[in-house]
Parts: structure tokens; sequence; C-alpha cells
């Protein structure tokens, strides 16, 4: 396999690692926050070239991962109350 498409299968394994994990967050803020970090930052690095700037990148997204994964751990565990708008709508039957 070429490095090429190791860095790749790596990358792409990080990606959907982090965003599994960022979903994992108990608050809506957090959770948000985290899914759109992981996008914004492998986005930004889509068409990076160089190998030692890709390790580099690869590295700092190993490190988030640990963040985020120990981070929406603690959040499971000491949740607040849900949000209004994470409360599942009900249905409403009017009388006519």
């Amino acid at each position: 396999m070429s490095s090429v498409a190791a860095h790749r299968s790596e990358v792409l394994g990080l990606y959907r690692s982090l965003l599994h994990h960022s979903s994992r967050f108990a608050s809506y803020n957090f959770r948000d926050y985290a899914i759109r970090r992981t996008r914004d930052a492998f986005h930004a690095a889509k068409y990076e070239t160089d190998p030692e700037k890709i390790q580099l990148l690869i590295n700092k997204a190993k490190q988030q991962l640990e963040t985020v994964k120990r981070q929406s751990l603690i959040s499971q565990l000491y949740s607040g109350e849900k949000l209004v708008l994470e409360i599942p709508k009900q249905k409403v039957f009017r009388k006519h």
C-alpha cells in the first residue's frame, strides 16, 4: 500500500472516530461545536500535500481524539438537564 493510501485510510478513520465521539457529548452545544470544529479542521486540510505537514496534522488529530473521548465521557457522567430544543416535539391534538 502506498504512503498516500495509508495516510488516506488513517485520516478517514480519525475523521470518523472524531465525529462518532463528538456526537456522544450530552450537551447539545458541546456536541454541535465538536462536530463543527472537526468538520472544519478536516475540510481545511483536505488538499494538503506536504508529507511532514500531513503527519503533523494526523498527530494533532490523534491528540484531539483522546481529548474528545475523555470529555464526552465526562459530559455523559455529569450531564445536566436537556435544552428545550433537545426535547422531542410532542404532537398536540386540538379539539375542533
